[in-house]
């Protein structure tokens, strides 16, 4: 039975369900969970209920446990923390206690039950589950519900959604709350890091990470100076540079006399302490301790900073809202379908998919990474984390790799529009490089750059703070290498160049492209090339994910934020933003989705004047209520007649007396900034990864000085669900649509049934990528 089907039926039955948020520490980004949960169940005809407080609301029951409304869940998705509240609860953990709460879900008939915390919450919320049956005779026994009431309310259905900054719950690639937390650092870290290098101070900053070193480990991807992680990796300590700086974690604590190493007179500027961290005895590594021994060792001006609660505060960040939406819609999807005989399920991320995993199971792998710990098997630890924590701590192995020397030169350029996070690319690659022993090129201004000779050696000391810098350092232009083969080849082999790295959008992959065609001509072109692509279109064919499409959408969702705020205690106001992308939706769809429009008209979704109307009338119908704003989002060539102005001047025309109209088009201001966690990470592993293939690639390509071309030597290096996979350029022509300079499929396009129920229309909710295609097909006639 597919998605759209349960909805229907469900329509027709009684169903009611619950929503607690729990955990010790609220989080940003459980409201965008909360609201999704509250307008999902109410579109599929189920009541839905809050509990404030959490378990200590469910306890206590009255007035803590409230019906829930389309309304009452509006204006919340820039809000941090929770608006239905969170407490520990002594009463919960005793049978007593869980009696009472059963008894309160019992006489509203609610049977089940939704929890958003971290793995002790939910742990306990199965722990309910499992008694349920004991617990519903204890309360017939003493009289306090019928014989009726147990019978309608004979099970308990479970699903749980995690929320931790600490990112520590197997199971899940990312929690609810930790993107969030990891800007917030971002921002004190970019602040202190100016200082630590002008003052030539060193700075000990401690996370929080109690259990997990996640976010410690995935700042240091993030910081603008090289980061050198303190285990096994020590004795290369001195081929690093003196600026190196260090991390401590707990799932991989220093070797033993880390203390000397720490102190061999090298300047450092930041030092990261997760609170948890800990030496190979189990013996807590603090952040006075750190600061204590530079000090007194080094004789170095020390600074200490514990950035404590401002981790877990703030405005949540655009992948936070979509993450909570996302497992808030598959979380009444799983109510929904489940039965009696239906274990208690996590809904968790894995990739780009939302997916249901069984909860005891997760929790029973998160308790053995803390065993694994205990017991000094830290290397195993690493590996429960999973995929995501794994990769990054691969990535920082990579610094303690150092081969000899091996002459070979690998050149680096920008193509196309700048975008956040292309330095961050191009740091990681001549680092990376530079350590396995290469020649690193910079090609300025792209591929004119090639042709004209603007080529020069990169350094390790030249890229040293690139990572939290926007732009493109390097230059780049849009020109493609077509009409300038010949200058491009002659440079190439001028330069001694053995191998490429293309970083940038469209034009990188057309670019790319021309240079593969170019290889029967010129047998210089026979080299390996990679592109990584970096665009905030996110339209780059053979990868989910592009480099700098997170920054831009942060930005635009903050941009909305401040917008819709203006309407605030004002009439009845409709705002229309256009945003970037080209052809490509993805902007639109996901700022819609983060910033809680009412439309998003993309070129993927064909729309005419009756599309236009029907938005109207709802909008119409929206104003009626309490509500007093709207959000209409425009990709800027979603169809070239309904611009940005008609769509303003037909919701000006046919709001009169109901609303007004403002309009804003957000232009380059998408494109800059500060690169946000997510692409300085993506992009360090993009461009470490890269380097790592041509190594490889450079063995197969050249023999006895001579070059030989394979097809799959030229790659697109993608994002594809949980992997980064190398995919040759050839092969993914036919999965391009070149007149539009976009892939033919786009798996975010399944996302948009969502954002319209979120605003209220009534549609099918078929999520799944095989109807996202059908729909496009059919609206566009493709065969």
């Amino acid at each position: 039975m597919n998605l759209h089907q349960i909805c229907f039926l469900s329509l027709s039955v009684s169903f009611t369900f619950l929503i607690i948020c729990f955990s010790f520490c609220v989080l940003t980004g459980m409201n965008a969970a909360v609201r999704a949960t509250v307008r999902v169940g109410i579109y599929t005809g189920a009541k839905v209920y809050f509990v404030h407080e959490g378990y200590q609301g469910l306890v206590d029951g009255g007035d803590h446990i409230c019906l829930a409304t389309w309304e009452s869940v509006s204006m919340m998705l820039q809000l941090g923390g929770t608006v239905i509240g969170s407490a520990r609860c002594k009463d919960f953990r005793t049978k007593e206690g869980r009696t009472k709460a059963a008894c309160n879900l019992v006489k509203l008939g609610i049977t089940n039950l939704c929890v958003i915390g971290g793995d002790g919450s939910l742990t306990g919320a199965n722990e309910f589950r499992s008694e349920w049956s004991e617990l519903l005779q204890i309360l017939l026994k003493a009289g306090k519900i019928t014989a009726e009431e147990a019978r309608r309310s004979s099970h308990l259905n479970i699903v749980g959604m995690v929320g931790s900054i600490d990112n520590d719950f197997c199971g899940t690639d990312m929690t609810i709350g930790t993107d969030s937390a990891l800007h917030r650092i971002i921002e004190v870290v970019d602040a202190i890091t100016t200082t630590a290098q002008s003052h030539q101070r060193a700075f000990i900053l401690e996370v929080m990470g109690r259990h997990c070193g996640y976010v410690s480990l995935d700042q240091t991807l993030s910081f603008s100076i090289c980061v050198l992680v303190c285990v096994n990796i020590l004795f290369y300590l001195t081929a690093l540079a003196s600026g190196a700086d260090w991390v401590f974690i707990p799932e991989m604590p220093p070797d033993d006399g880390w203390e000397d190493h720490l102190s061999m007179g090298y300047r450092l500027n930041v030092i990261i302490v997760a609170e948890g961290a800990m030496d190979r005895f189990g013996k807590p590594i603090t952040c006075d301790m750190v600061k204590n021994l530079v000090t007194k060792k080094l004789g170095f001006d020390t600074r200490s900073t514990i950035l404590g609660h401002v981790q877990r505060g703030g405005t949540p960040s655009a992948f936070d809202r979509i993450l909570g939406s996302r497992m808030g819609v598959e979380a009444v999807m799983a109510l929904l379908e489940a039965t009696p005989d239906t274990p208690a399920c996590v809904v968790s991320l894995s990739g780009n998919q939302a997916i249901r995993l069984p909860l005891m199971e997760c929790v029973q792998v998160t308790k053995d990474v803390t065993k694994a710990m205990a017991e000094g098997k830290f290397e195993e630890a690493v590996k429960l984390r999973g995929k995501s924590f794994e990769n990054n701590w691969n990535t920082y192995k990579l610094l303690a790799h150092v081969s000899p020397k091996c002459n070979i030169n690998i050149a680096i350029m920008n193509v196309g529009a700048p975008c956040a996070g292309m330095n961050a690319a191009v740091r990681s690659a001549v680092r990376i490089g530079i350590l396995q022993g290469h020649n690193m090129l910079a090609i300025h201004d792209g591929f004119e750059g090639l042709a004209h000779g603007n080529i020069e050696p990169i350094s390790w000391a030249a890229v040293g703070n690139w990572t939290g810098q926007g732009g493109s350092n390097l230059g780049t232009k849009r020109m493609l290498p077509a009409n300038i083969m010949e200058e491009i080849s002659l440079n190439i082999a001028k330069f001694n160049i053995h191998s490429l790295i293309i970083i940038g959008g469209f034009e990188a992959f057309v670019g790319g492209l021309e240079l593969v065609t170019g290889r029967e001509k010129y047998e210089e072109l026979c080299i390996p090339i990679v592109v990584i692509p970096a665009t905030v279109s996110n339209n780059v064919p053979g990868s989910d994910f592009s480099i700098g499409a997170d920054t831009a959408l942060n930005t635009i969702t903050s941009t909305c934020d401040r917008i819709k705020q203006s309407a605030a205690g004002t009439k009845r106001r409709v705002f229309i933003i256009e945003t970037m992308g080209g052809y490509c939706g993805y902007l639109a769809t996901m700022a819609g989705l983060a910033a809680g429009a009412d439309a998003a008209y993309i070129y993927e979704e064909p729309f005419g004047i009756h599309d236009l109307e029907v938005n109207v009338e709802h909008l119409v119908e929206k104003m009626k209520t309490t509500v007093k704003r709207g959000l209409i989002l425009r990709n800027e060539k979603c169809n070239s007649n309904y611009t940005t102005d008609f769509i303003f001047n037909l919701y000006t025309e046919e709001g009169k007396g109901v609303f007004d109209c403002r309009k804003n088009v957000l232009g380059h201001m998408q494109q800059g900034g500060t690169p946000s966690p997510f692409d300085r990470n993506f992009g360090t592993k993009m461009g470490a990864k890269s380097v790592l293939w041509l190594t490889d690639k450079l063995k197969e390509c050249y023999r006895h000085d001579k070059r030989f071309c394979y097809d799959n030597s030229a790659c697109v290096l993608g994002m594809r669900k949980r992997a980064l996979v190398f995919q040759p350029l050839a092969e993914l022509k036919n999965n391009t649509d070149f007149e539009h300079r976009i892939p033919k499929t786009q798996w975010w396009l399944k996302l948009r049934p969502i954002l319209k129920i979120l605003a209220k229309y009534k549609i099918s909710l078929d999520i799944s990528e095989k109807a996202a295609m059908e729909s496009v097909i059919k609206k566009r006639g493709i065969v």
